[in-house]
């Protein structure tokens, strides 16, 4: 006859506090709470922010999660000049920008506080403008030397790209900006408008967005400051997407497929992986803001233009409650 009373399983710690620096995997059992606990991996997941005060799309972004700006647009009654601040929960209109437009660039790795905003699309047509934000006001600047709409832009207030956009055609003009004047740079290898960014003026990253004259692209390109360089595609194609982060820590969320998605892919610095979360409301023409882990997403078109904002919360390690039944 076989003898099990060798034969036990692990033993579960028992403490009256949760651990302080938990290891993945590791379970435990919570006397003060009467709870069982693991520390394990969650996936990430799209949660609803507070709402806009005007709904828009084709809408620019800049800064953090918990400290972005959003800022120009479309709104059912036309183009819009409108800026608003979120600090995590909600969102305040501040000063709008000097001219009224849509399709904005923007240096969206700048901050909420100093950030700049260039091209677009207004009343007369594409622009060429840029202005810069210092916190609580628009000030111009020199203004580009291609006007274009639909632009991807890339880094910081002082050291911005402004790769691709819309002309009379889709182009792959690349301007950069030193802080006071802007010069051409390199062009990207693939003409297209509508794309995504992520990255800094050295470092950047543009993928998806529409060829001339209207096919969708997955295509990804990734610039190390003198060169542009094919690398691996998305793997949903779409256009008017947003992104958030950095050249090789980048997130890619929403966009028209030609469908509306909220379809969320995650770059690691060599490929694209979908991942399970995908936004609460599918659209296109968004704002993106914040970094791989934690980003922002806020206004673009459903069925129309939409105030709603969602929060993006990556793959990470927490402690759960464990249930039995």
């Amino acid at each position: 006859m076989t003898n099990y009373t060798g034969i036990q399983g692990q033993n579960i710690l028992i403490v009256s506090s949760d651990p302080a620096n938990p290891t993945e995997g590791q379970i435990w059992y919570n006397s003060t709470t009467n709870l069982l606990k693991g520390y394990q991996l969650i996936l990430g997941a799209w949660s609803a922010g507070g709402n806009l005060n005007t709904a828009r799309y084709v809408i620019a972004g800049a800064g953090t999660q918990t400290a972005a700006l959003a800022f120009g647009g479309e709104t059912p009654g036309g183009n819009t000049n409108a800026t608003e601040s979120y600090n995590g929960t909600s969102w305040t209109p501040a000063s709008g920008m000097n001219t009224l437009r849509n399709a904005v660039g923007s240096a969206k790795n700048g901050t909420q506080t100093a950030t700049l905003a260039f091209g677009g699309e207004g009343p007369g047509g594409r622009s060429d403008a840029s202005e810069s934000w210092n916190g609580s006001s628009w000030t111009n600047t020199p203004s580009m030397g291609t006007a274009r709409a639909s632009i991807g832009g890339i880094g910081i207030q002082t050291a911005a790209l402004a790769a691709t956009g819309n002309t009379t055609v889709r182009t792959a003009t690349v301007e950069s900006w030193n802080g006071s004047t802007w010069t051409a740079g390199t062009s990207v290898n693939t003409a297209r408008g509508g794309v995504a960014t992520s990255g800094i003026q050295t470092a950047g990253l543009i993928f998806g967005g529409v060829l001339p004259p209207n096919a969708l692209t997955s295509a990804t390109e990734s610039w190390n400051g003198s060169s542009w360089t094919t690398v691996n595609s998305l793997n949903t194609a779409r256009q008017s997407l947003a992104g958030a982060g950095s050249q090789t820590l980048a997130l890619a969320f929403g966009g028209g497929d030609p469908a509306l998605t909220g379809a969320t892919e995650s770059w690691n610095g060599t490929s694209w992986t979908t991942n399970p979360g995908s936004m609460s409301t599918a659209r296109y023409l968004l704002a993106g803001a914040g970094t791989q882990t934690s980003a922002l997403g806020s206004g673009g078109y459903t069925t129309g233009a939409t105030a709603a904002t969602e929060e993006w919360s990556g793959d990470g390690l927490a402690t759960r409650t464990i249930t039995v039944s």
